[in-house]
């Protein structure tokens, strides 16, 4: 049977069976409607392959694409049709040693103290230590209290200046974020700079770690962060952070915009910009290549080890009693960190999907953004990237996506380009059209009114589906060899065929949520 669309384009978005038929005097006297057909069948009825508009779905890789040591391809190109799905390899080989750039973000609030004469004696060890797994070290150094307005410090006149007045000790004046030491490798100038460091002080218990997080991350030229390096954000503190929001108790209203407002190395915005949400500082830290170590005292260790699913590129580690471990703290959650190899997918394309699944050198399959762990410097990692279209939206042309393994400083391209028109438009008077590959093998095929087919198999993608119109995996989980495996969620569990029931939402019956 054949489709009813009456144009080229109509029929080609009915999915990457259909072909159009541009032939003239095909089929004489018919409607345009026996101009929609599977390929085949269109030749079977007596269309001359030169007439028949069908996009092929290809990938290519430019001859001309970036050269990459660690993330190969650089460059993908891929043509896509509505309904199409096409697949490639990324392959992600980790290098033995990097150059490291180490910045220290502490909390000087006064509880941290002793953690803080500690860091006296950080640079040389730790220095020492890093060099049989890097290359190039290099330390700074920054330092965070709180926002400096009414209730986060006490505004009291004998206060404001000295915080930390009821420790019995002479502090300096509170502040969101201070930038004091950029990256060098001058480890005696490191040290030096710690020295000079004062306490300070604020009266709330959380502190302004993630408004200085951000700030360390996207002030790239004040902190010297190299594009070849592997950029660690260690942050010390004892404390939980305020979240976006919190600081509307201080009549703070106006949204973190997630830019760099440092002058004369002070954070200048703490006191009319709300702090970043969680999701905000994730997207900073990733556009940089910034992991970041989590070093905390006490017990809120478990608040920051919950952040970890919602910052990648991220680990929590416990400081011992006046920082003893802070060395070996170091070395370890590096060693972690490029051991773990996992990708994302930014600069996401309105209509298509990207499903990534890893394949890890011990054999076993995990989701793009899970990756694989333990990874030596001589192994690779495999990525199978597949990319769905669903359709085609009014801008149509060329894009790109971009894939960002985390912590790397290497991405692969992309570009993506929409067959949404027919060639020559939706006239059938057309005198050529491009010849495309057809199913010469006798493959049963058929057209109807909403979709062209044939009995080649479903691709894998789409049998994650609940119903056609639905979100692979209900939204609520990936897509692999088609089969969907549910995401994680501290609420409760999700499960089904399509993770499309959980736990801890409204009752099911019959596999419908209940309305209450």
């Amino acid at each position: 049977a054949t489709s009813n669309a009456v144009t080229c384009t109509k029929c080609l978005a009915l999915g990457p069976e259909c072909g159009w038929c541009a032939q003239e005097d095909f089929m004489a006297g018919a409607t345009q409607k026996g101009r929609c057909d599977t390929v085949f069948n269109l030749m079977k009825r007596g269309c001359q392959s030169d007439f028949v508009e069908n996009p092929t779905v290809h990938v290519t890789i430019p001859s001309d694409h970036e050269t990459n040591t660690q993330v190969t391809p650089g460059k993908v190109s891929v043509q896509l049709r509505p309904g199409s799905e096409a697949n490639f390899m990324l392959k992600v080989h980790p290098l033995e040693k990097y150059p490291v750039d180490l910045y220290y973000l502490v909390d000087v609030s006064a509880s941290m103290h002793n953690n803080i004469e500690k860091l006296n004696s950080v640079g040389f060890a730790l220095s020492k230590k890093m060099a049989n797994i890097s290359l190039d070290f290099r330390l700074g150094f920054g330092s965070y209290v709180d926002k400096t307005v009414s209730p986060y410090i006490s505004i009291h006149p004998g206060r404001i200046h000295n915080q930390c007045s009821d420790y019995n000790l002479d502090c300096m004046p509170p502040h969101g974020y201070i930038h004091v030491l950029s990256l060098t490798d001058n480890i005696a100038e490191f040290r030096n700079a710690v020295n000079k460091q004062k306490i300070s002080g604020n009266i709330d218990t959380p502190e302004g770690g993630f408004d200085a997080m951000l700030q360390a991350a996207v002030c790239q030229s004040h902190i010297g962060w190299r594009k070849e390096a592997k950029r660690l954000l260690l942050v010390m503190t004892d404390q939980t952070s305020h979240l976006a929001l919190d600081s509307k108790l201080a009549g703070i209203v106006i949204p973190h915009d997630g830019n760099c407002h440092l002058k004369d190395n002070v954070y200048i915005k703490a006191t009319s910009m709300e702090h970043p949400s969680l999701g905000q500082l994730s997207e900073k830290l990733i556009d940089n290549n910034i992991n970041v170590i989590f070093a905390v005292q006490g017990s809120q260790f478990h608040w920051y080890k919950d952040l970890l699913p919602l910052l990648p590129g991220t680990v929590a580690r416990q400081i011992e009693s006046q920082a003893a471990n802070l060395n070996d703290l170091v070395v370890e959650a590096y060693q972690k960190l490029i051991s773990e190899v996992k990708i994302q997918v930014d600069n996401q394309i309105q209509g298509l999907h990207f499903n990534i699944t890893a394949i890890c050198p011990d054999g076993s399959k995990k989701t793009g953004m899970e990756g694989c762990k333990n990874v030596g410097y001589n192994e690779e990692v495999l990525f199978n990237v597949s990319v769905t279209m669903k359709g085609c939206d009014t801008t149509g042309g060329r894009k790109y996506a971009i894939l960002k393994p985390i912590g790397f400083n290497e991405t692969a391209i992309v570009n993506v380009r929409k067959s949404c028109a027919c060639q020559y438009g939706d006239s059938a008077r057309h005198k050529r059209v491009w010849a495309d590959e057809t199913f010469s093998d006798g493959k049963q095929s058929y057209c109807s009114d909403n979709n062209c087919s044939s009995n080649r198999d479903t691709l894998p993608s789409e049998r994650c589906r609940r119903h056609w119109d639905q979100p692979i995996c209900s939204g609520q989980g990936n897509c692999i060899d088609g089969k969907c495996f549910c995401y994680k969620n501290k609420l409760g569990k999700v499960y089904g065929k399509y993770c499309e029931m959980d736990d801890f939402s409204c009752p099911y019956h019959q596999g419908n949520l209940c309305s209450g």
